[in-house]
């Protein structure tokens, strides 16, 4: 009985979560020539989750994997592997250079944790409009003659012509009791790289669908169905600023939902990079009462937690 006890007093222990999300371009510069600061980002990283992990959290990992899976399609230039597949590819490559990169940390600190990878599925809906309209860009610019003879959805972008797929709302995290265990069982799991692998259901099946899913949303769907009490999204920014670069602009250390709103309508947050991180944030602060919404740059999560960076989005 006495070791029953033990064991469900350490299940018990791990008595917040934090659901962390890290950009894509934290893992791998995107641009080859530009210099790579990457790995001195991903050790901001590690070094959050340690500090959450010393602080008595237990974390989830989310990522992003935009420049990866454009590497990946730019070697397939003809794309004959499925948009799932490659996020599939991705989530696998990335988590598996992040759990060697985090094992090896706790192990030199002899911390108990261990890793753990998790592919990650999450549902979407077959009729979400975003099927109809495809508007997001992936993979590299393409050549005149597959711009002739692909059968893909094709848009003009800054860089040239490229492919455009669906960015549906994530629905449901088909491997949510799978990261539940391994959460109780004080594991640092990893998942739900690149918003996760989409699919949806045809009548009692499930199938793979060319499309990318916003990894801030899935983050933020993830920590309400976790029931996190932190959702923490990392970025290249220490805190949310309106009027960015202009002569009024400001740093806000703490917003409301309604100053996000009135900021959004406003055109405040772009729509490619800031205004889903912020309406993540809105939409975990909404349905998770008490949960931490917090925006910082890697380095600053366990301070953001504090009240001392980054940006708390309030209720």
């Amino acid at each position: 009985m006495q070791r029953v006890k033990r064991f469900q007093q350490r299940k018990v222990s791990v008595a917040r979560i934090a659901v962390y999300a890290i950009g894509g371009n934290a893992l791998s510069s995107p641009v080859p020539e530009e210099v790579d600061t990457s790995s001195e980002v991903l050790a901001h990283v590690m070094s959050d989750v340690i500090d959450l992990l010393e602080a008595g959290w237990g974390v989830v990992l989310t990522h992003g994997n935009g420049p990866q899976v454009g590497h990946l399609m730019k070697l397939d230039a003809e794309q004959t592997q499925s948009m799932d597949a490659w996020v599939a590819a991705t989530q696998g490559m990335i988590a598996h250079s992040l759990a060697l990169n985090l094992d090896s940390i706790l192990h030199r600190r002899r911390r108990p944790e261990r890793t753990a990878c998790v592919m990650t599925r999450v549902l979407v809906d077959g009729d979400d409009s975003g099927f109809q309209y495809p508007t997001k860009p992936v993979g590299p610019v393409l050549t005149p003659e597959l711009v002739m003879s692909a059968d893909w959805d094709i848009a003009e972008t800054v860089q040239g012509p490229r492919r455009v797929v669906a960015s549906p709302l994530p629905m449901k995290v088909i491997d949510l009791p799978v990261i539940q265990k391994l959460v109780e069982l004080h594991a640092v799991v990893i998942c739900g790289g690149g918003g996760g692998i989409p699919i949806v259901k045809r009548q009692e099946h499930y199938a793979g669908v060319p499309a990318v899913i916003d990894k801030d949303r899935l983050s933020a769907l993830l920590a309400i169905e976790l029931e996190a009490d932190a959702l923490i999204i990392s970025t290249a920014i220490d805190a949310v600023r309106t009027d960015f670069g202009g002569e009024n602009e400001k740093t806000h250390h703490q917003l409301s939902l309604d100053e996000c709103e009135l900021y959004l309508e406003q055109g405040e947050f772009p729509a490619g990079s800031m205004a889903p991180k912020i309406g993540s944030l809105m939409e975990a602060a909404l349905h998770r009462p008490g949960l931490s919404a917090i925006l910082c740059q890697p380095g600053d999560a366990l301070l953001a937690l504090r009240g001392e960076a980054g940006t708390t989005i309030v209720v």
